[in-house]
């Protein structure tokens, strides 16, 4: 739809990081949802939060009947909605804020266009917005070369929390994904990232916490070929 805003009405619905890192020039910014899609991590990221050697990962949208069709390994159902922030570019701006997010999103993302519900909450929500909003979405598609597929939750929190990119760390992508979403409505929090983010914590927590003595000592066995020793022989050797 090239000429999709020329009206004036230029709407982008931001479902990851521009719901915290808006894009410039917008002179509304409104919390709601989309429906038909399912949010989940399964897009590499060569260009944020990763590099082409060690791709990051971060979110994007599967249409939720072709989800459907897929074995999802995380436990929780998503829910109907996909909560995200939609903005309003004024028309002078509009070639200028698209060219941005063509390059802020060429890894691997497509353009879509989709209907936006305001959340019940915004002041005047109703009278502004009557009908849902068209908006334009990009998308990383299953046919693209970053879409990764499914994947083992545990796993994905794990390669998470070590991968970095020239926008920052991996984790910290999630961690203000999960804030943002939160902060949108009562109803917004997403659980699949919420888990993913659960998990990266508690992987922290246990590296910061740095392996257990049995572990440490058991590592000394393989390397040297010392048999492993007792309490008691343990004890007789601190007393020599």
């Amino acid at each position: 739809m090239p000429d999709f805003g020329d009206n004036g009405d230029f709407w982008l619905f931001g479902y990851g990081s521009l719901i915290w890192k808006p894009p410039p020039h917008y002179d509304q910014r409104v919390p709601g949802y989309i429906e038909g899609y399912v949010r989940r991590f399964w897009q590499a990221s060569e260009d944020h939060r990763g590099t082409p050697e060690a791709p990051g990962r971060v979110v994007t949208l599967i249409d939720r009947a072709h989800w459907e069709t897929l074995v999802d390994h995380h436990d929780s159902l998503p829910t109907e909605k996909v909560w995200g922030a939609a903005y309003h570019i004024p028309a002078p701006k509009v070639p200028e804020v698209r060219a941005y997010l063509d390059i802020r999103e060429i890894n691997g993302y497509s353009i879509q266009y989709t209907p936006f519900h305001p959340a019940s909450n915004q002041p005047n929500a109703t009278k502004s917005h009557p009908e849902p909003i068209k908006c334009l979405v990009y998308i990383g598609l299953p046919s693209n070369p970053q879409f990764l597929g499914p994947q083992d939750p545990q796993e994905l929190a794990a390669h998470i929390l070590k991968s970095r990119g020239p926008s920052g760390e991996n984790k910290e992508y999630l961690y203000m994904l999960e804030t943002a979403l939160l902060d949108l409505s009562a109803e917004s929090e997403d659980r699949h990232i919420s888990d993913l983010a659960s998990r990266c914590r508690k992987l922290e927590v246990s590296e910061s916490k740095g392996p257990s003595r049995s572990e440490v000592l058991g590592q000394l066995e393989v390397e040297s070929g010392l048999h492993k020793v007792g309490s008691t022989e343990e004890q007789e050797e601190v007393e020599k």
